[in-house]
């Protein structure tokens, strides 16, 4: 009754950034990455790649309130390293992983069609 229209879960108004950067001033290295209309699915997913980095000291995310649709993805790196070049890494690593499971489920669905 009350509820906002479905579409502005996902949909970015106009004038509306999907990813804002700030530095973190307190922490050395470190960097908040607001993404807009997303959520749980690919917080957790950015977070689980970026910890797989040897060159990531931290990363995290939150969500700050459940009727917001975004989350604030914190990372730390090594001096040599900077946030914004594992926030990049994490993505197109994340990019070929997704890749390589739709090809191995399509060789999997035409596999079953053959043989039946």
């Amino acid at each position: 009754m009350n509820a906002p229209p479905r579409f502005e879960t996902f949909l970015l108004f106009e004038g509306e950034k999907k990813i804002i950067i700030e530095k973190d001033t307190k922490v050395p290295n470190a960097a908040l990455f607001t993404v807009m209309k997303e959520d749980h699915t690919l917080g957790n997913m950015l977070t689980t790649q970026l910890l797989k980095d040897p060159q990531v000291l931290f990363a995290g995310y939150k969500i700050p309130h459940p009727l917001e649709h975004k989350f604030v993805l914190r990372i730390q790196t090594t001096p040599d390293y900077s946030p914004q070049e594992a926030y990049t890494n994490a993505i197109t690593d994340l990019i070929s992983e997704v890749s390589l499971l739709e090809e191995r489920f399509k060789d999997a669905v035409r596999e079953k069609q053959e043989g039946e």
